[in-house]
This record gives C-alpha cells, structure tokens and sequence, in this order.
C-alpha cells in the first residue's frame, strides 16, 4: 500500500478554508425536479478547490448531496450503500436518533422547516461565498440556466457578517484542530498520553486513514464502473475505484437562538448586577467574551497550535473551579488524552490503564478527544434584536457517528458528561425532564470548599429549526456523479 500524496485541486476547499475574507454567503437547498439539466448543471458547475490560489479567489462554490439526492440524481443504490449508515437514513430517521441528538420538544424534527420529512429533505445543497457586494451577481452566474431547469429551491439560509462573533456576543471560530495535510503524522492505533491539536487527515477526509490507522467505508467500485478512469484508485485497495476519496461527510444544523431570552435569563440570576451577569454567562461558555479561556492561557506545548487562547488543557482543573466541567467548551471539546496523567514507566501505565489507580480513575470518565474531532465551517444568520437569529451549524468529519453524533449525544446533550448529574449542556441542551421524570435544567460550578453553586430552571436557549446529512464529494466524485445515466 502506497501513500499517495494529497491533490488540493481534487478537494472542495471548504475543508481546508473557512473564507472568513468572503463575508457574505448563502446555502441553497435544492430538489432534484429534472434530472437531466440536475446532471448538466453538476458537470459544469464552477466548484472551488482546496488549491491555495494567489490572489485568493473573491468567491466559492462547494456541493453537498444527500443520500436521497444521490438516489434522485440516478445514483445505482448498491453505491448509495456504500456510504455510513447515519447518511444513508439520515439525521431525522427515528426517534432513537432524536432522542441520542436532543433533538425533542422545539427541536423534534416533526417541528423542523426544513430537513424533518422526505418532502422537506433537501437533494442537494450549493453553498456560495463572495466578498462584500458581490454575492447577488455570484448567485447569477453560478446557478445557471441548467440549475434553473433541474432544480427547486427548498430553502435559501442567508448569513450574517457578525465579525467573528456568535449571536450571544461570543467570540468565536478559536478552536478548531489542525490538520495533517502534509500527512507527517503518523497515522496508527497507538496510545498517545498528552492532548494534542493536530488530527490525521483521514479524521475528515474519506480515503486516508485515521486516528486508528484504519481507513474509513465509503464506496469503493470496480474498475470497470469507472472506464474513463475519472476516479483515482483506493490507497487500501488499489485494484478499486475510490469515489470517496477527498470527499467528506457534512452535517448542517440551523439552529436559532433566544439571544433576549439567554441575557434576560442571565440577568435575573444576577439580580439585575451586570459583573455577575456575565461571568455567570462566561461560566457557562467556558471562555470571556472576548474570547480568553477562563483557564488562562498557558504555555503547555499543544502540537500544531498557534492561537494562544487556544494552547490550555484542563489538566490542572480536574474539578473544575476555574472553568465548570459543564462548560460549553469544555464538553465539546474535554482536551483530554488516551489516559489520565501520572509518572512515567510501566507500573504507572498498567495501574491507570487497568484501573486500579483511584485517582486515574476518577479523572478517566471521558472518551479520548482526538477521536470526535470536527471542522467547524458554520455562519451566523439574522441580525440581533431586530430579526431571528442564530447559527447554520455546519461540520465536517469522515465519521458521523464517532464525530458528530458523538459529541452531540455523549458530551454535548449527555446528561453525564465527565460525572455530572443531571446535566447537559447549558447553551444547546433543551432541558428537558429526563425519561424518568428528573429535571435536567442545572448547571453546576464547583467551589473550592462546600457544595457546588448550582443555576436551576435553564430554559431551552437554542432550537434545532433544520437538519440534514450530506456528502460533500471530491472534484473528481462529481465529475463521476454528473455522468450517472439518468
């Protein structure tokens, strides 16, 4: 098995850039209505590469499919199947699912604009960025006369230029791991005892392998479906066609926020103090709204990091009184390693790997990190207080269910997040009474002596309002795609 080295012209560069140069920018949800001018749109649609380019490009294009778009193109269903599982039935398929993501009372898909039923699913997704004043005129010439014919639109989920700030007034956009393009790394099953920043390419790319120095599913076809050669051959399996390659799986969220229902909330806990009502509410990000972690920064020596509010781990607040365990951050992020810290040599590892060290134990309550890493790609909509408000959630990973649906139902809506009781996520749990009946609606900060402070009666600050799974396929994958025999 030769490792082939990463073609930047063959990926949508969505995976590599978050255009933060490109303020505006607009998603359209389409369905699929004329499968031929769908079919010609796709091949000659002006998709943008990873390529680094100088001068920058001034706008982008990037395509994601869902699995029924991939049917509705004429995709032969033996492909389809090819994909994960949690494409394939997608992120509205049971209650199961719902109940796993949160998603329940506002946010039941039932309830969803968008993404909730067969006929709201979205077959296809076009994203388009451009600079200031330039996105109507982008939109003109990329959605052309063939788009036009092959298409209808669902949705069109505008964005806001928040300058680097979420709805609640937060600093955003500093975390995010950094990844091995240059493939240094190496990439195998082996125990790693510190946090560290930088993740293996085939974390969120399909066709390299990842954390465990696997390579994950995706389609690979026989060489005789891919006559023309237009795809390139699998790393681990080089006599097959691999049309997953370069592509990745995106989740899209929109998710609306009570941006006066969150700051009211916050001031009524602080009986109207403004000091206390927003450390109350950094408590419950984890960061200043500036965007300083409440642990400080640090000179820890975190691999691939360079923004200094971003080199800390929790290593030295175990208990949280610095920044609460159930901190937002801190749960979607726990910055942890493979095992709890202790000295070096084989009687220390063997006593924390097989549990017979209390305090390892009690610090091991939480899954490695650097398996459910994400990208994070989203954009803010609405403009606060004069119209709704919130975020189209979007990330990328080549695993939905370790990544995405990880987080979000272990740590992020998981009720026992790192020995919480009855807790989830302060800023996007629903706060619902539990199966049994248990309020669910505290947040705790632990003191350095006596009971925690506790917040009670969390109302539900953010509403899941749409959903989708896609697969947002290499250049290379489209080119394949277009030619589908309708």
């Amino acid at each position: 098995m030769t490792a082939q080295p990463v073609d930047y012209d063959d990926i949508q560069g969505l995976v590599r850039f978050g255009y933060r140069r490109l303020t505006q920018a607009c998603f359209l949800l389409l369905r699929v209505t004329n499968r031929e001018a769908a079919l010609a749109w796709l091949a000659q649609a002006p998709v943008t590469s990873a390529a680094k380019r100088e001068p920058p490009p001034e706008t982008a294009l990037h395509i994601a499919i869902t699995s029924a778009g991939l049917r509705a193109l004429g995709v032969e269903e033996d492909i389809v199947e090819g994909f994960s599982s949690e494409f394939i039935v997608g992120m509205n398929s049971d209650s199961s699912r719902a109940r796993r993501l949160g998603d329940l009372g506002a946010s039941d898909p039932a309830r969803w604009r968008w993404g909730g039923s067969s006929e709201t699913m979205p077959h296809v997704m076009v994203m388009l960025y451009a600079m200031p004043g330039a996105l109507d005129d982008w939109i003109g010439i990329a959605m052309s006369a063939h788009a036009e014919e092959g298409f209808e639109q669902l949705a069109c989920l505008t964005t806001s230029d928040m300058d680097g700030i979420e709805p609640f007034g937060f600093a955003d956009g500093i975390s995010e791991p950094k990844v091995d393009w240059h493939r240094e790394r190496p990439a195998r099953d082996e125990e790693l005892s510190d946090y560290t920043n930088l993740s293996c390419l085939g974390e969120y790319l399909l066709g390299y392998p990842n954390e465990y120095g696997e390579y994950t599913d995706r389609p690979l076809l026989d060489a005789l479906r891919d006559p023309d050669g237009v795809l390139v051959r699998a790393e681990d399996a080089p006599e097959r066609s691999d049309l997953g390659r370069n592509g990745s799986y995106l989740v899209l969220r929109q998710l609306q926020q009570d941006v006066e229902g969150f700051w009211r909330f916050m001031d009524e806990q602080a009986q109207g103090d403004p000091v206390r009502r927003k450390q109350l509410a950094e408590s419950m990000v984890g960061r200043t709204m500036e965007g300083e972690p409440l642990m400080g920064r640090t000179n820890e020596a975190i691999d691939g990091e360079d923004d200094p509010r971003n080199t800390f781990t929790y290593r030295s607040d175990i208990e949280g009184l610095r920044c609460p365990v159930g901190a937002h951050i801190r749960r979607s992020n726990p910055r942890n390693a493979d095992l709890p810290p202790g000295p070096p040599g084989f009687i220390s590892w063997a006593a924390r790997t097989l549990g017979f060290d209390a305090d390892a134990l009690a610090n091991d309550l939480v899954s490695s990190t650097r398996f459910h890493r994400l990208l994070r790609r989203g954009r803010e909509y609405g403009v606060p207080p004069h119209e709704e408000t919130g975020l189209h959630f979007i990330c990328l990973g080549a695993n939905i269910a370790r990544q995405f649906e990880f987080v979000q139902s272990a740590w992020l809506s998981g009720l026992r997040f790192d020995g919480s009781h009855n807790e989830s996520d302060p800023l996007i749990g629903n706060h619902l009474p539990g199966e049994n009946g248990v309020a669910t609606d505290t947040f705790s900060m632990p003191v350095a002596s006596g009971p925690d402070m506790r917040v009670c009666g969390l109302p539900q600050f953010v509403t899941v309002m749409g959903g989708a799974y896609f697969f947002l396929p290499s250049l290379r994958a489209l080119r394949y795609l277009s030619k589908v025999q309708p």
